[in-house]
């Protein structure tokens, strides 16, 4: 059950009309920002891709991947994709709005789903996929000393935590997030 934060961020995205890509020579893709409150803040979780992946070596990423053929539709993708990686049982994700598509220099369409799941989780990482999991607090993420405007194609602004950097498509479907908890005033009522 979401907690009135959540229900009033889901009617939030869901009041938002998010861009879909209607380029058929990408390869439909899924991931999915989760949030949840974690010690009196919300946090997002990311995880650090490994050396061993296809795509992606040692990035900072949401849970996701490529759409498989017996995922019937995008949510069941992100969804599998975080049980694969993260251990998160498919039961759990509460998924509450998207966000705008975005592509990769890849050749893929990530479609972004926001979602939440209960908290404490014990994650059950992927050994081959997931070096890191990392939940970073969503004020962190806002603070201007966190992060670099980039004037770059497919690159518009890197956030960093600790040692690490997030660009590139992660980075543009987390700045489309947190400007619209920003615009909408849900973060400073939370």
């Amino acid at each position: 059950m979401l907690n009135s934060d959540l229900v009033e961020l889901s009617t939030i995205l869901n009041s938002s009309d998010p861009e879909i890509l209607s380029d058929d020579t990408l390869w439909n893709s899924a991931v999915c920002l989760l949030l949840y409150p974690k010690d009196g803040e919300y946090c997002i979780l990311f995880n650090k891709r490994t050396e061993l992946v296809e795509f992606n070596k040692g990035d900072i990423c949401f849970p996701g991947g490529a759409q498989d053929p017996e995922d019937a539709q995008l949510s069941d993708t992100a969804k599998r994709e975080v049980f694969e990686e993260m251990g998160i049982k498919i039961e759990d994700i509460t998924l509450i709005g998207d966000l705008s598509e975005t592509r990769t220099r890849a050749g893929f369409r990530i479609h972004p789903f926001v979602g939440t799941i209960p908290y404490p989780y014990k994650f059950k990482r992927s050994i081959e996929e997931v070096a890191e999991v990392l939940e970073i607090p969503i004020k962190l993420l806002l603070n201007p000393d966190n992060y670099q405007d980039k004037e770059e194609e497919f690159q518009s602004r890197v956030y960093y935590f600790n040692n690490h950097a997030i660009w590139g498509a992660t980075a543009r479907m987390l700045q489309q997030f947190l400007d619209i908890i920003l615009k909408s005033g849900w973060i400073q009522r939370i």
